[in-house]
């Protein structure tokens, strides 16, 4: 049987790593939080969207109080002529007429350039406005920053704004799959609601 010493010394040495991996952990953790903490978080529903002035796929400034007295559905998608970013955008496009018989206009933005925009929407028919957002401005004001392989992209996003430039719905991070149909379920019920 070993000494009641030796005993000790292993059960604080134990206890003694035990503490420094919990230390380990936390430090870890605060880090993260960090990191988190230094992106810009998106706006809650309920608040004022932030206002913006960006270059459309014609190269015309487009902004959001153009809009007041109509909803805006602003989706953030990462990048022209990709797989999910199409299904997006042809599903906004074949429900153009419901929103438009909701008094809504679509807009999206990216940080593709104007050019790029101009060949996208021609390529896949679309007919509602693309935003050019290359310097990244109203992708930050709306938290809707992610970086992909080294590139800074737009993070797949979408804010429904009232006719009065208030956010009413936030959708983070979305499947481009139905996002159209749930958009059009989410203002079909805030419209009937008021």
């Amino acid at each position: 049987r070993p000494p009641v010493s030796f005993m000790i010394r292993c059960r604080l040495q134990r206890s003694f790593m035990k503490i420094v991996s919990i230390l380990f952990l936390i430090l870890v953790m605060a880090a993260g939080f960090a990191v988190a903490a230094d992106q810009p978080q998106p706006p809650a529903a309920g608040s004022p969207a932030p206002a913006f002035s960006l270059p459309n796929q014609e190269g015309v400034q487009v902004s959001l109080d153009q809009f007041k007295g109509k909803w805006v559905v602003l989706y953030f998608y990462p990048k022209d002529f990709t797989s999910g970013c199409t299904i997006e955008a042809h599903n906004f496009q074949r429900d153009i007429d419901k929103y438009t018989a909701k008094n809504a206009v679509i807009l999206g933005v990216s940080v593709d350039n104007v050019d790029s925009h101009k060949g996208f929407c021609t390529k896949e028919g679309l007919n509602f406005k693309l935003l050019a957002d290359p310097n990244h401005a109203v992708v930050e004001k709306y938290g809707s920053v992610m970086e992909y392989n080294g590139m800074t992209l737009a993070a797949r996003n979408t804010f429904l704004i009232d006719p009065t430039g208030v956010i009413r719905k936030v959708y983070l991070k979305v499947s481009p799959q139905g996002h159209s149909d749930e958009v059009l379920a989410d203002l079909a019920q805030l419209q009937s609601a008021k």
